[in-house]
């Protein structure tokens, strides 16, 4: 997926407030340890479940995983199939919209709480490395200046493993 030209993004907050942007969005794939191991820069209006399948195949290509766990905007059939070709189990939350909810079994809903990890790594990111506000134009510029950011957390991050 290539960097696109900034555009305008919306999405509702926890609290059903809809917060409105104009730039870009940076979707992650983190792994236990709150490392980020692959992420793409797209254009504002991309919806997060148009970046799984690329960021899944980066990730795959990267390391080996069981799991592919994902919040209910990644509930689509080419996403699950995608995992089920990469040998992985995904935990992907049921998206309402699409009829009764399904429910995880306990040990499902065990590990599925690890998705938290990308939510950590990106609030890492935007309250210590620069990620709230990026003072850059241009997609590659932007991307770069993400990217930096990104591989400080996972120096820090593997540094904790190794203390």
């Amino acid at each position: 997926m290539r960097v696109r030209d900034c555009d305008w993004g919306t999405k509702k907050d926890s609290k059903g407030k809809k917060q409105t942007w104009r730039g870009f969005k940076l979707h992650l794939d983190a792994i236990d340890g709150d490392i980020p191991i692959s992420w793409l820069v797209t254009s504002a209006s991309t919806h997060d479940s148009q970046a799984a399948i690329p960021l899944a195949q980066m990730s795959a290509d990267r390391v080996t995983s069981l799991y592919d766990l994902a919040d209910a905007a990644y509930d689509a059939k080419e996403i699950r199939q995608m995992s089920k070709r990469l040998g992985h189990v995904a935990l992907i939350d049921h998206n309402p919209r699409r009829g009764e909810k399904r429910q995880f079994t306990p040990s499902e809903a065990v590990r599925y709480r690890q998705r938290s990890s990308a939510e950590r790594v990106n609030s890492h990111l935007h309250d210590n490395h620069g990620g709230r506000h990026v003072r850059v134009r241009g997609g590659v510029k932007v991307a770069a200046h993400l990217s930096f950011g990104l591989l400080v957390i996972a120096a820090e991050q593997l540094l904790k493993l190794l203390s």
